[in-house]
């Protein structure tokens, strides 16, 4: 059941990205929004999917891996230092908030500029579903020849059966 209901949300999530007319998706914040994101105490999210650029992304292992665990005192960390392909662990602060613009995640991080190859030490998440059972976020990424990309990231909390996650394997 809760396969079924990511993969509506997913496929809602993708229709609404395509309308590229009429701007992006502004979902309004729930109340309990930081509840929702790190639990009581805190939420370990695994990505579920990406998409680059409204292409399916195939995960090798650091992304079939990757978790990140948002705690209520507004701190967040992913493990990708525990392996050593991955890179090293991203820490920082978190912040979900709502503008005219839509809802966010904003990460503040010292490290944010060398992983993620930005002069600022924060980034800026657009929420596009927040539920229990999903987060899904876009952004903006600079890739391969400076051209910029938006990347959607499908999460889900960690320990959910997701089929089809790492397609690309077989």
């Amino acid at each position: 059941m809760r396969l079924i209901k990511f993969v509506t949300v997913a496929l809602l999530a993708i229709v609404l990205l395509s309308c590229g007319e009429e701007g992006p998706v502004k979902l309004s914040l729930p109340a309990n929004a930081d509840a929702l994101i790190a639990g009581d105490s805190a939420k370990t999210w695994m990505l579920a999917s990406r998409y680059n650029g409204g292409h399916r992304m195939n995960m090798g292992d650091c992304f079939l891996r990757y978790r990140i665990t948002y705690r209520r005192d507004s701190l967040f960390s992913d493990n990708n230092g525990s392996s050593s392909s991955c890179g090293p662990t991203l820490k920082g602060r978190w912040k979900a908030f709502q503008n005219d613009n839509g809802s966010f995640v904003k990460w503040e991080s010292v490290q944010l500029p060398e992983l993620m190859g930005i002069e600022e030490d924060y980034k800026y998440f657009r929420i596009i579903t927040l539920n229990p059972d999903s987060l899904v976020i876009s952004y903006k990424h600079k890739q391969f020849g400076n051209k910029e990309r938006t990347i959607v990231d499908y999460m889900v909390p960690e320990g959910t059966a997701v089929k089809d996650r790492d397609f690309h394997n077989r």
